[in-house]
């Protein structure tokens, strides 16, 4: 009977121990999981940032009593979770793959154009406004979730001085104008005709600034999302090293989109009195809210395309107030890193018609003209 008491009490202990020991490995892995939380409480991703399947999976292998107590929250997708995760994963051609494939999902704000400031940067009055961050982030720009824009790369003084002309020599190519999507088409587009997309637009957008402007374009016609779309921009990535290889004087370069909107959407204002698709410019800016900075989309020229960009933008208010929307800032390159001067454009929308798109092209050149020979 002792010796049953005994080997009782034993066991007993056993398990008090081992309950004990259990307690305190799920007080640690519930620590460890506050402090992931905590972490990131205050950015703007939360439910992205807190690794929540890790700490379930942990808590899980850890007690399976306590899970079946707790219960999963509906407000924290799994599904968003993973993608975060394995974005930081991604090598460069997965990664141009999910950009190809997200890039025409959510249509930009309109750009808020206030009359009183069509005089563009020209005035000290104006860029005080712009000077201020805040204001010009709501009036000017529309910054995708995935990433993250601080106002020391968006110093406008800075911005506004950057040197942005170039020699007006057209003995040797100047500008290269392309297409990571060439199949992308307007309402009225032609099946199998590519001179209805926006390669055509690209093709009247050369003819106008070598006929009326005298600049020497390149207009590169390649196809390459054919077959598979999420792949174009490592694809069209070994074209242009190869053009810019061969034409090392070239500057300028042009990636000409078309704009992915719903349906009801039009993007469509009036200039010299012809219905124009609206613009809009896009930068990327190698950086993820999620991960960061991306090492290997390493762009020397992000300053240099953001400069570029918002000095076209204000000229085109001074001119031609409502032709651009606000510009768009996402995390990746784009292949935005070959030059300074690099611009991806959306024309208009899959709801605008050709000659819209095409009509868009005339002020576009003009203003693409004033920045780049100093005539603003």
């Amino acid at each position: 009977m002792r010796k049953q008491e005994h080997a009782f009490r034993g066991r007993k202990e056993y398990k008090t121990r081992v309950r004990s020991g259990q307690r305190l490995l799920i007080c640690g892995v519930l620590f460890v999981c506050a402090l992931i939380v905590l972490s990131q409480f205050l950015t703007t991703d939360f439910y992205n940032k807190i690794k929540y399947q890790t700490c379930y999976a942990s808590l899980k292998n850890v007690s399976p009593l306590l899970m079946r107590v707790m219960s999963k929250p509906e407000s924290v997708s799994l599904k968003s979770s993973y993608e975060t995760r394995k974005e930081s994963e991604l090598e460069y051609d997965a990664v141009l793959a999910w950009e190809a494939s997200k890039e025409n999902q959510e249509a930009s704000q309109e750009a808020i154009v206030n009359e009183n400031e069509k005089a563009g940067g020209q005035t000290s009055v104006f860029i005080d406004k712009l000077k201020d961050f805040d204001y010009l982030i709501q009036n000017y720009y529309t910054i995708d979730k995935t990433t993250t824009i601080t106002s020391e790369q968006l110093d406008v003084e800075a911005l506004l001085l950057q040197d942005c002309k170039i020699t007006h020599d057209a003995s040797a190519p100047q500008i290269l104008i392309y297409h990571t999507h060439s199949q992308e088409g307007y309402v009225d587009s032609t099946e199998g005709d590519i001179s209805t997309t926006v390669v055509g637009v690209g093709d009247y957008l050369t003819k106008i600034l070598q006929e009326e402007y005298g600049y020497s374009v390149i207009h590169h016609r390649g196809a390459y999302d054919l077959s598979n779309r999420s792949t174009a921009y490592s694809d069209v990535a070994k074209a242009l090293e190869q053009i810019l290889t061969e034409n090392p004087s070239i500057e300028v370069i042009i990636d000409l989109h078309r704009d992915g909107v719903p349906d009801t959407t039009r993007l469509v204002t009036e200039v010299n009195g012809k219905s124009t698709a609206k613009l809009m410019f896009f930068n990327g800016l190698s950086r993820t809210t999620a991960v960061g900075d991306i090492d290997y989309l390493y762009n020397p020229y992000i300053q240099d395309n953001l400069a570029f960009s918002l000095q076209l933008q204000l000229e085109s208010m001074q001119d031609y107030p409502g032709l651009f929307r606000k510009i768009y800032l996402k995390g990746y390159r784009y292949n935005l890193h070959y030059r300074p001067k690099s611009i991806l454009i959306e024309v208009g929308a899959q709801t605008n018609t050709l000659e819209e798109a095409k009509n868009a092209m005339v002020p576009f050149a003009e203003i693409l003209d004033q920045v780049l020979s100093g005539n603003e």
